[in-house]
């Protein structure tokens, strides 16, 4: 491990580490007044667990816990380890969990006040500099009383530690990585949700939209509608609009239609939507309503 304390890395923060024991998904969210938040914060494996080093941040804690913990160590074993020979350890503020969502965290007496951490159910809360305990205190209740995939979980909890107070410096960066197995584009790695805002005035809300894209692209929409009568009518118009389709002059979802909406579900990295069938994914059709 690198235990050098470097005085230019201080990482003032709130994050939440976090597991959902029942779907397997691991992940952190954060957000601080410091540029690219998320290339230092966050760090997870899927099956193993996931950590949150920030206060002077010692990233070599990131993938040395994820080693640990996937060596068997509790997650308090594991900062006992972190931490034993690191002369800058109380400057550091660093939390961990595992896959069946046991958490511990670790705050150095000497992080800036306010500065602390709260251990809940399948999840820790954290953050250092922060206007006051309350924006540690209602991530850490948002996140239970949320439900839903972890990602929006992480989203809804550090939403509310921002208004709650949030940093007491500001406003710069924010990201959230959740990993599941299996779960990444085309099912060939386990990231399932990795996004960054790195700096914005309002980097949680720039957070919240990329997600909602996310969603559209990553994750099928449950309901898919038969193309037929006025959603075909829809369909082909847009198409004409688009120059995909030639003409209006389309009764039936005909291999001219199909071929068109295939091009432009393809050309729009819908790839995941498509559908050999006469179906459309209900997201796409908002999406092509309003080109």
């Amino acid at each position: 491990m690198n235990n050098k304390v470097k005085k230019d890395q201080l990482v003032a923060t709130f994050s939440i580490v976090a597991a959902d024991p029942a779907t397997g998904e691991v992940g952190v969210a954060v957000q601080s007044k410091f540029l690219a938040v998320g290339s230092v914060v966050p760090w997870a494996k899927a099956g193993v667990g996931a950590v949150a080093t920030q206060s002077w941040a010692n990233t070599a804690y990131g993938p040395e816990g994820l080693a640990l913990l996937e060596k068997g160590l509790s997650p308090e074993a594991v900062i006992d380890k972190l931490i034993a020979d690191d002369p800058g350890r109380s400057l550091r503020q660093v939390a961990v969990i595992n896959a069946d969502g046991e958490a511990s965290a670790f705050t150095g007496h000497e992080c800036y006040d306010w500065a602390g951490h709260k251990i809940g159910k399948h999840h820790s809360c954290q953050g250092n500099i922060l206007v006051s305990e309350k924006t540690v205190s209602e991530m850490s209740k948002t996140f239970e009383e949320s439900s839903g995939p972890l990602a929006e979980r992480l989203l809804q909890a550090i939403s509310a530690a921002q208004h709650a107070g949030g940093d007491s410096r500001g406003k710069q960066s924010a990201a959230v990585y959740v990993l599941q197995k299996e779960a990444g584009y085309g099912g060939y790695n386990d990231v399932k949700v990795d996004l960054r805002v790195d700096d914005h005035p309002e980097p949680i809300k720039e957070l919240q939209r990329l997600y909602e894209l996310h969603k559209m692209y990553a994750a099928p929409s449950a309901e898919k509608l038969p193309i037929k009568e006025d959603v075909l009518m829809v369909i082909v118009e847009q198409l004409v609009k688009l120059d995909l389709l030639a003409s209006v002059d389309h009764s039936s979802y005909d291999s001219e239609v199909k071929e068109a909406l295939k091009t432009f579900c393809l050309r729009e990295n819908f790839d995941d939507h498509w559908s050999e069938e006469a179906l459309i994914d209900e997201s796409v059709l908002e999406y092509l309503k309003k080109q």
